[in-house]
Formats: structure tokens, C-alpha cells, sequence
């Protein structure tokens, strides 16, 4: 380390007396500003998802059909394995009322020309937090240069994607990407690819469902955003959360999980657990499934030694939790930084 670095030092007092900006959201809870990876099977509906961020995000409405957006932001969705024609049926069946200026397309682009394109964006909407959707990467994937490990390469285009989305305040870079045929036992391995792109990520999403299922699950990590599973379903195109909030959502993958394999009345007692996230005795559960006292604390017990529900007192049963999600009435999921400049009044 060279004198010249050392001046760049700073203390851990200095640090302290600091003050930050808070984070900013493009989805609360989920999608923090950066860049983030999301990631998904082919033919998983990915594009119509990010389509969806798109309209909301442009118009300012919910994403998932509850989680807000905040204001109208700008949008450049690069839709690389779309064209217009597919495009205009899709918005025409997902939000044909709710289009905005701010929501800009582009179906090309050349590996050579992606980076560039994408920071000219920012730059142009640099004072209103743009956010730009990239899908797919592995259509513009820049080759190695010379002597370039694949990991290099992959850090190094990560780091760029990167360095635009925190070329401006609140900006944000969401790039769509593909999973590995075969995913290890963290989700997270499931990220095609070296580590050097999901190292360079802020923030990771991995969607997973079964082929032909309508229900699918969403895994979020981050450096900013609270890690949590969120259970997510597709109709007709639409993506919407299951419950209203992403406690809600969280506790549905659990209730999903523990009903795995199991046979049609027990999997009835779970579903009634599941409305019961501070507990509920073997009466009240008996009363919403038809059966009596006895039996329903039969089911119970049994769901409890098996590990599909938890006994936390004498005769009160509660859902398995195996993740907290930050409750909005306890820690806002993100705040909206009001200094940026409004969109009222900007021409495309």
C-alpha cells in the first residue's frame, strides 16, 4: 500500500459520525436499489414477471398485485427474446390501462454495446432513480478477454452492470439470468455460471416451481434487503403474491413445505394451522375442519413429532417458521428518499 492510498484511509469514528441515505426500494422488501440478479429455469415465465416489474414500476402501482413500488420511475426494459408484436399482446393483457411514458423498450442490443447503452440510460434519468431490466443476460454476455479466467469474466461484467446501477442515487439494474440445470443445497449454487456474477450482485432472487405448477416459490438474499422465501403464483400471465403481505408470503411456503407428502386430512389441519400464526388449540382447529377436539389433537401431535408444526405449550400448536420476515409494523422494508427531482412535466 502506497502513501498515496493510505490518504484515503479514514477512522472508525469518522465512519460512525457519518450519515447515509436510506436505502431505497423499487419493490419494498424485495428489490433494493443496485443491481440484483434474478434468476429462473427457462420457460419459466420470467419475461412476463419482468414485464410486470415494468408497468408498475414505471406507473408507480403494485408489484405482485400488493407489494408497492413507490412513485413513477423511468424504465428502460431491454427484452432481448421479445419482440414488438409480443410485447404490445402482453401489455394489452396485463395493464392495458396503466401505461406511462417512463417505460421505454429496446429488443436489440449487441454484446458490444449493452454497457454502454444501459449507462447512457442512467445518465439521462440520473436524478430519477432509473431502473433497467436487462433479459437475459446470456444474450449480450460480453466474451472473455484475452487470457481471462470464465470467474474473471464473469466479475468483470457483473462489477459493470454494477458500477451503473451506482452511477446514480436509488438507480437500479435487474438482470434476468438462468439457473444451472442442477442446483446445489444452497439456492444461491444454483446461479449459471462462475461465482464472479453472483458475487458481484447485491441482491440475488432464485425463482423455483415445479414444471406445469402455477405455484411457484421466490428466495431472496441480499446485502440490503431482508432474506426471506416468498410464496408466488402466475395466472394467465400475472404474477401475484400469495397473501397480502410478505409475511403472509413467507408463511405460505412454510405451509407449502410442511403439507409436502402428506395425506388429504392432515394436509386440511396444516392449511388451518396456517391461518393461526400465534397458535391455536386442537378446538379451534376442529371447529374449521369438521372434526372433534380429540381428533384434531391427534393430527396435531402427529404433525408436531414429524416436524410440520411446533408445540409451544400445553395443547397450543403454531405453524413451522424456519424464516422471520421483517414485520412493516415493526421495521419499515424501505423508505422513499422525497429529494429526488419529480417526473411531473418530462417529455421521452
Amino acid at each position: 500500500m502506497t502513501t498515496a492510498q493510505l490518504d484515503l484511509a479514514f477512522t472508525a469514528p469518522w465512519l460512525m459520525a457519518q450519515h447515509f441515505p436510506p436505502i431505497r426500494y423499487v419493490v419494498e422488501g424485495v428489490i433494493p436499489e443496485g443491481l440484483s440478479l434474478i434468476v429462473a429455469p427457462p420457460k419459466f415465465g420470467k419475461s412476463w414477471l419482468m414485464l410486470s416489474l415494468g408497468l408498475a414500476c414505471s406507473s408507480g402501482t403494485n408489484a405482485f398485485g400488493v407489494i408497492p413500488t413507490g412513485k413513477s420511475r423511468p424504465v428502460l426494459y431491454a427484452a432481448l427474446e421479445d419482440g414488438q408484436r409480443r410485447l404490445k399482446a402482453r401489455i394489452q393483457l396485463l395493464a392495458p390501462d396503466s401505461i406511462d411514458t417512463t417505460l421505454h423498450f429496446i429488443t436489440k442490443l449487441s454484446r458490444d454495446d449493452v454497457i454502454p447503452t444501459l449507462q447512457a440510460f442512467v445518465d439521462k434519468w440520473h436524478n430519477h432513480q432509473p431502473l433497467i431490466i436487462l433479459d437475459t443476460l446470456g444474450k449480450v454476455m460480453p466474451p472473455a478477454i484475452g487470457g481471462e479466467s470464465s470467474y474473471e469474466r464473469d466479475y468483470r461484467v457483473g462489477g459493470a452492470l454494477k458500477a451503473i446501477a451506482d452511477s446514480a442515487p436509488g438507480a437500479a439494474v435487474l438482470v434476468v439470468h438462468h439457473t444451472r440445470k442442477a442446483e446445489g443445497s444452497d439456492f444461491i449454487d444454483s446461479v449459471s455460471g462462475t461465482q464472479g456474477l453472483a458475487g458481484s450482485a447485491d441482491t440475488i432472487i432464485v425463482l423455483s416451481r415445479d414444471r406445469m405448477s402455477k405455484q411457484a416459490v421466490l428466495r431472496v438474499t441480499s446485502r440490503d434487503a431482508a432474506e426471506g422465501e416468498y410464496a408466488i403464483q402466475q395466472d394467465d400471465g400475472h404474477w401475484s403474491l400469495v397473501g397480502n403481505t410478505l409475511a403472509e408470503a413467507s408463511a405460505a411456503v412454510e405451509q407449502r413445505r410442511a403439507a409436502e407428502g402428506v395425506g388429504d386430512r392432515m394436509s386440511e389441519i396444516l392449511t388451518a394451522l396456517a391461518a393461526f400464526p400465534d397458535g391455536a388449540r386442537p378446538a379451534e382447529i376442529a371447529s374449521r375442519v369438521g372434526l372433534s377436539a380429540d381428533d384434531a389433537g391427534r393430527y396435531l401431535r402427529r404433525a408436531a413429532d414429524a416436524g410440520r408444526a411446533e408445540k409451544k405449550g400445553r395443547g397450543l400448536y403454531t405453524p413451522v417458521r424456519s424464516v422471520r420476515v421483517s414485520d412493516p409494523s415493526e421495521t419499515p422494508f424501505g423508505q422513499t428518499d422525497t429529494t429526488d427531482t419529480p417526473l411531473e412535466g418530462i417529455t421521452t
